[in-house]
């Protein structure tokens, strides 16, 4: 035990020798197999980025909400440092990973324009008129409710299923199995893990998440034993958004990811300071 506390701290700064010896005292406790030696079979799966750009009354939200919190956190962190920040910091974040993907969600007297719905609903309109089926990711149960809302005017069906959905296992058989409903809206936390969803053969993150693993396991209910096609993986990023920025921040903390089995907490804790200052840039 002496071992795993003296190399906790390094790992944390991606010390590869310490994260060597952590990696030894955890491997007899760790059975872990990638995918391909798991189902060699499997059909391939090609992962894409699609990107969009703030409409004007968008980015004065966006702008505006940035500022704010940027001004706000610096003098906090200066004041009462790092630690006692964070919380703030998560809901600077959240703040602008909504205004990043509808501004309602901020403002619920908004009526302009959110050009990530947009492009997804032409993306869906397509891919049923073309006989495909796909799922449908975001964190926020609040975005998926503005889209069942428009995919209800635009008459197209879907299943749905969040962390308050009753009957999960109906959900996932209409899909599944009724070629008329074509989509499936699913909250990140509660479709992570768990289900068997092969009828689909393209994945729509609408929202990045910090832990790649988690949008990786997401991804997997449709590329997995069972699937017989191609799987195509889209995440929608706004460009010049704090959306892009994770993605930046999930190429850099990768290779603690791949050190070792990671936690959203340990994600959060590994966040420095200017890192902070990146976010809210």
């Amino acid at each position: 035990m002496t071992g795993v506390q003296t190399c906790a701290l390094p790992i944390c700064h991606q010390d590869e020798a310490a994260a060597q010896l952590l990696r030894q005292l955890i491997y007899p406790f760790v059975l872990r197999r990638t995918k391909e030696q798991v189902a060699p079979e499997l059909p391939p799966r090609t992962e894409r980025v699609l990107y969009v750009d703030m409409e004007p009354a968008q980015r004065k939200i966006y702008q505006h909400t940035r500022e704010y919190y940027r001004k706000l956190l610096l003098g906090m962190i200066e004041e009462e440092g790092l630690d006692d920040t964070r919380m703030k910091i998560l809901e600077g974040l959240l703040r602008l990973r909504q205004a990043s993907i509808h501004p309602a969600l901020l403002e619920p007297t908004y009526h302009g324009d959110a050009p990530k719905f947009e492009l997804l609903l032409e993306t869906l309109e397509t891919l049923r008129s073309e006989g495909h089926k796909a799922l449908i990711f975001s964190q926020f149960v609040e975005v998926l409710k503005l889209l069942r809302e428009q995919m209800d005017a635009l008459g197209l069906r879907y299943a749905y299923l969040d962390g308050q959905t009753h009957h999960r296992q109906v959900q996932v058989d209409a899909f599944q199995e009724n070629p008329d409903i074509p989509f499936f809206l699913i909250s990140l936390k509660a479709g992570g893990l768990g289900l068997n969803l092969t009828a689909a053969d393209y994945v729509i993150h609408l929202d990045p998440w910090w832990n790649p693993a988690v949008e990786q396991q997401a991804s997997d209910r449709a590329h997995r034993i069972g699937q017989d096609k191609p799987v195509f993986v889209y995440k929608l990023i706004t460009r010049d958004s704090v959306e892009e920025k994770i993605l930046v921040l999930q190429e850099r903390k990768q290779q603690l990811v791949a050190q070792l089995i990671s936690s959203e907490g340990g994600f959060f804790k590994s966040l420095t300071v200017d890192d902070v200052e990146a976010l809210f840039s």
